[in-house]
């Protein structure tokens, strides 16, 4: 048996798992890693900040089969990555973060960059461990991706004291792990058959990870079948294909007033892959009366609120494959048998909402932006943003008809979208990435379009600059009349930035000149940014058809 160090170890399971690509930023804490990668298959893509390094960690966890990796240094270097950590949680997303540690004999002596990792991560990630055996690397690196995509998906977090990682130890990797994949039970079908045939007003709600291209046509075209209108959790919005008749919009941040009362409404909810959270229920406060079915591989439903009538225990993908069998709830009622409109009224709604119109005010409209995004972006593009208003009009207006096709913070993280942009890129070299910005969120991680030029990752941002923080705003507005504080933003010229990172950049200043500047960013062949100013006082779409 040949021999081999820990950190070497660590490089060569996550190899045998089929990990392509790691996030770093690089510290002298976990250098042998760090030389393991050197000459590795793995791609070492090396951010500009840690908190965009698990940023694209997470959307590569939350695009891709297997969980990001995101690999910083101790002490200040895990405190930024800590943003994304938090949002892998909320957000039921496969992540893991290595972290380099002090080294053993160190602890306890408030020493350089010290800090308690179990204490900082241990109430916001599935699971801590400390590598204090390196003979154990590779059962610890395989656990930890087994960790993060079994059940309820979430981030896992490794301690990685850097003397430990200069062990030598045996270099044999271990067998990965299979993650099942729960089918519902015949048992459980025929339960949910029978709440199906006697519901007027049945509404299915579909949200979390693991959705396919496959499951997604499977789970709508039973809906058509069945008359069942559809509707997405907050920014699960690709979960299933939006040309399909049975698809009635999303929930939480951005929703038409239609769905909030649908949701009130209907007689018999069944989430697939989500649960009845803050958001998707206006903070509580709707879609609580109705006769609930959650189809969850999670176990203890984690953050679930109210009534639970069944829980189906099954993935995504094995539910809607139980769903396109010929037998599987073939007995439920035809149209004719729900409540009249009920069907083909959410189609309608969610048409009529979807449809871009003319904002006004000054600067470029982004109703007409997103009009012309939708007529010239590519079928299969990855959109990716983070928090903010600016995000509501791509929910609002751009249609996803593939999967893994949106990358956005569910938790509200801000910057977000740009590192997400840059790992869609590197996942899916292939397919277009297009990034939706508002000036605050993108000054928080721009920098990773340096990133983005390093490792031939090409996107198009738009940068929606309005000069305020516009979600903020809105709350002083509506409860501090005439008192705005802090919301107040001075920008750079953001076209300019991304020309000085060898990108291209374009200032637009009128909506006419909108859709030109956007076939000059795509033949550009480069990360673009076009800079769009915007009247502030437009904070969202208008809302006449909400």
């Amino acid at each position: 048996m040949s021999t081999t160090t820990a950190g070497h170890l660590i490089v060569g399971q996550l190899k045998r798992a089929g990990i392509q690509r790691v996030y770093t930023v690089p510290g002298e804490s976990f250098l042998d890693v760090l030389d393991g990668l050197h000459g590795s298959p793995i791609t070492n893509v090396v951010a500009r900040q840690e908190g965009g390094a698990g940023f694209m960690a997470l959307a590569e966890g939350r695009l891709t089969e297997l969980p990001g990796i995101a690999m910083v240094t101790r002490g200040p270097g895990a405190a930024n990555a800590f943003i994304a950590v938090h949002t892998a949680y909320q957000d039921a997303t496969p992540l893991i973060l290595f972290v380099g540690l002090i080294p053993v004999a160190d602890r306890g002596r408030e020493s350089f960059q010290e800090f308690d990792i179990n204490a900082w991560f241990g109430s916001t990630a599935k699971k801590v461990v400390t590598l204090d055996d390196a003979a154990s690397a590779a059962r610890v690196v395989d656990d930890a991706i087994f960790t993060a995509l079994s059940g309820r998906p979430g981030p896992v977090v490794i301690g990685l004291p850097e003397d430990v990682l200069v062990h030598v130890v045996e270099d044999a990797t271990v067998e990965p792990r299979k993650v099942a994949r729960p089918e519902p039970a015949a048992a459980d079908l025929s339960d949910l058959t029978q709440k199906l045939q006697k519901s007027r007003k049945p509404l299915v709600v579909v949200g979390g990870e693991g959705w396919t291209q496959e499951s997604g046509e499977q789970l709508a075209a039973w809906a058509s079948r069945h008359s069942v209108p559809v509707v997405a959790d907050f920014r699960a919005y690709d979960a299933v294909p939006h040309r399909s008749d049975a698809y009635a919009g999303y929930l939480g941040y951005g929703r038409s007033d239609a769905n909030a009362q649908r949701l009130d409404d209907a007689d018999l909810l069944v989430f697939v892959g989500c649960v009845r959270g803050d958001v998707l229920s206006d903070g509580y406060k709707r879609g609580l009366d109705a006769e609930t079915v959650v189809v969850n591989a999670d176990a203890n439903l984690l953050g679930h609120f109210g009534r639970v009538d069944q829980h189906i225990i099954a993935d995504v993908t094995a539910f809607a494959a139980a769903l396109a069998s010929t037998n599987a709830l073939a007995s439920s009622p035809a149209a004719g048998e729900r409540e009249e409109g009920w069907f083909a009224s959410a189609r309608a709604e969610q048409l009529t909402f979807s449809t871009p119109r003319p904002d006004g005010g000054i600067g470029v409209d982004l109703g007409v932006a997103m009009e012309v995004l939708k007529k010239e972006m590519d079928p299969d593009a990855v959109l990716t943003f983070g928090a903010g208003n600016h995000a509501i009009w791509p929910a609002r207006y751009l249609d996803h008809n593939s999967a893994n096709s949106l990358a956005a913070p569910r938790n509200g993280a801000m910057g977000m979208g740009i590192p997400a942009a840059v790992a869609a890129s590197l996942a899916y070299p292939g397919r277009q990435v297009i990034s939706v910005a508002g000036d605050g969120c993108f000054m928080m991680n721009g920098q990773e379009i340096a990133t983005a030029m390093g490792y031939g990752a090409k996107l198009i941002v738009l940068v929606v600059d309005n000069g305020i923080f516009a979600t903020i705003r809105e709350h002083q507005e509506a409860h501090y009349p005439d008192r705005p504080s802090g919301t107040h933003m001075t920008n750079p010229d953001f076209a300019a930035l991304a020309r000085s990172y060898g990108g291209y950049g374009e200032r637009v200043d009128r909506t006419e000149d909108f859709a030109a500047a956007f076939r000059r960013a795509v033949d550009s062949g480069l990360p673009a940014l076009l800079h769009l100013p915007q009247d502030p006082t437009t904070r969202s779409p208008k809302t006449s058809t909400n």
